[in-house]
């Protein structure tokens, strides 16, 4: 297996400055944000890459004699967005990354399976998260229709440039379970669309993790190493938890494309996304390693740190310790 960081935590500085902080750590990967949510700061020369064999040799050449090496690209978002300042924009880094990483010889894009509007002419996305009436059922209908066309074509881009598409179970996606990657492969035929394994968002969804990857096998492609802890405040709140607050043009926030800001996460929050350790132990994480290997060995896990009561460094240097002993405890070494 191969260990690295998905590199947004380290936007802050250089693309080689973060590759120096990686291999310190002791890990040898590093997954690229291409687009999406998020600019693909480490990846300035990506339109020459895409036409240029100079360009691509002195981008890869970055990485010679570092330790560390790409580990996947990352572009997500929401592509089905209605509006097409945002949907248009994001569909088309989804396109852009899966040629990209041909270009760099990457097989891994991972992305999100992105949300519609509940019907024709909808500006917003909308997610149904308990279809309990045939109204909602009626939104699903729609909304499937919408994203069946999309990835049905995105398959087919990936698979003529051998690539593997791998979807977050996220929420505020239609895709976030499961079921639903389930029932996007059955609808599209798709051979190359997959999941990112992503813990964090099954642990707040009560999911186990393991349990995820040992029911989907071979569709798990690529995984994110990322906690969750449960907070007792969700004995109130449940984990859907919804009391965000809207962030002013005066505060620092981040844009998520056209006019939409994340905001932000509730006080006294029902779960938290926390560094690996902090929710689940690395025994625990030795068994979900190991898991992945059962699927594949060569899996690429990469750390994702969303922790804010830690630096970014910090939270990195605990999250990596966690992951490398969990690698021990389940006799996994790094593949070569």
């Amino acid at each position: 297996m191969k260990f690295g960081v998905y590199n947004a935590i380290l936007h802050d500085r250089s693309l080689p400055e973060a590759i120096e902080v990686i291999a310190k750590l002791g890990l040898t990967g590093i997954e690229l944000n291409s687009g999406g949510f998020l600019p693909a700061v480490h990846i300035p020369t990506f339109d020459d890459i895409l036409s240029s064999d100079d360009a691509r040799d002195d981008f890869l050449g970055l990485f010679e004699g570092t330790g560390v090496e790409i580990a996947g690209l990352n572009c997500n978002g929401n592509p089905l967005h209605p509006d097409p300042t945002i949907g248009s924009k994001q569909a088309e880094d989804v396109r852009r990354s899966i040629r990209l990483a041909n270009r760099l010889g990457e097989h891994r894009v991972v992305t999100m399976s992105g949300l519609p509007a509940a019907e024709p002419g909808g500006s917003r996305p909308n997610w149904i998260v308990n279809a309990w009436s045939s109204g909602a059922l009626d939104v699903l209908d729609y909304q499937w229709t919408v994203a069946e066309e999309f990835w049905r074509e995105i398959d087919r881009e990936a698979r003529d440039l051998d690539v593997k598409v791998a979807l977050e179970l996220h929420p505020q996606n239609l895709v976030f379970n499961p079921a639903g990657i389930r029932e996007l492969v059955e609808r599209t035929g798709a051979t190359n669309i997959g999941v990112e394994l992503d813990a964090s968002h099954l642990f707040w969804q009560w999911m186990d993790p393991v349990a995820v990857v040992q029911d989907l096998g071979p569709l798990v492609f690529h995984a994110a190493a990322k906690d969750v802890r449960i907070n007792t405040s969700a004995a109130v709140y449940g984990v859907l938890d919804n009391r965000f607050r809207r962030l002013g043009p005066d505060e620092q926030r981040t844009n998520l494309g056209g006019d939409e800001w994340a905001n932000e996460w509730p006080k006294d929050a029902a779960w938290d996304f926390v560094a690996l350790g902090r929710g689940h132990d690395a025994v625990y994480w030795s068994t979900w390693l190991a898991a992945l290997y059962v699927v594949d060995p060569d899996m690429l896990v990469n750390i994702e740190h969303e922790d804010v009561s830690l630096g970014r460094i910090e939270g990195l240097e605990i999250a990596a310790a966690v992951l490398l002993d969990a690698a021990r405890r389940a006799g996994i070494g790094p593949s070569e």
